[in-house]
């Protein structure tokens, strides 16, 4: 070991502002990165000196496997470089860092974690939800909804309306969700949002009911591209009421959170490819 160093590194939901100090100095002192597909543009464009290679996993895509990310890790630091893995979110929050962590340790690579802000609170907060609120939560449940093994076996166990529920990279899932809600005991007229691509230009509010989310309440374009593949937070429980009560206030404040970028897509994607083919060499 000649001096090399793992960051494991919460990039927030979205927009730069909302990253820690800590992750900025880590990118700003970073040689190489290693970033995931919800990872924003405007966080990857402050970093001024590093290779950026692009690590990321998405729903029915080709992807790099675990262990092979666990092997550059271990690789680069081994050869002396102070690698960031940036990881949208809070890296501890259904982004494999305590995997990384584990292959890390095992490996004697010295490592850290820098949490980050998770999309489970960031996005119904922007969108003036709290997850907790007294008279209507005191507590929450956050799932991975991409796998009913996942999701499922925890929904099944909560009693009807004890608790928000908060479900991570669920759209596709979700009208199963709902129906399986409802099927224990939820009231079809628990209030239901989805919140996508939160803190970002492109951000997209929804908000109904549970019955409208086991239906059809939310647009078909929610199956596509223009929301993100999946990859929103849905937010169900009387919480919600407090986000309809605020959502015309909100909208009509100036937007600080979620400005549009200072970078185009084709700017970065050139970059990134580039740097990933010197990495590979």
């Amino acid at each position: 070991m000649t001096g090399g160093f793992v960051s494991l590194v919460g990039a927030g939901p979205g927009d730069p502002q909302l990253l820690t100090l800590a992750a900025h100095d880590r990118l700003q002192r970073a040689e190489l990165v290693l970033y995931d597909a919800l990872v924003s543009i405007d966080v990857l464009a402050l970093v001024p000196r590093a290779q950026r290679f692009y690590v990321g996993k998405r729903a029915g895509r080709a992807s790099m496997s675990q262990d092979t990310i666990n092997r550059l890790l271990v690789r680069a630091a081994r050869r002396g470089r102070r690698v960031v893995r940036l990881k949208a979110g809070d890296p501890f929050v259904f982004g494999r860092g305590g995997e990384e962590a584990l292959a890390l340790d095992a490996a004697g690579v010295p490592f850290e974690v820098v949490p980050g802000v998770t999309a489970a609170i960031a996005a119904p907060a922007l969108a003036g939800i709290p997850v907790t609120h007294r008279g209507a939560a005191s507590a929450f449940v956050t799932v991975s909804g991409h796998d009913a093994r996942a999701w499922a076996p925890v929904l099944e166990a909560l009693p009807p309306h004890s608790a928000t529920v908060v479900v991570m990279m669920g759209l596709r899932s979700r009208h199963d969700i709902a129906s399986r809600l409802l099927a224990s005991g939820w009231d079809i007229a628990t209030p239901a949002a989805v919140l996508v691509a939160a803190s970002t230009p492109g951000a997209q509010t929804w908000m109904g009911s549970l019955g409208d989310l086991a239906g059809r309440g939310l647009s078909a374009d929610a199956e596509g591209e223009a929301y993100g593949d999946g990859a929103g937070t849905i937010v169900i429980g009387e919480v919600v009421r407090v986000g309809q009560q605020l959502a015309r206030t909100l909208a009509s404040l100036p937007r600080e959170i979620g400005r549009e970028p200072d970078h185009t897509d084709g700017e970065m994607t050139a970059a990134h490819a580039a740097a990933g083919r010197e990495l590979a060499r």
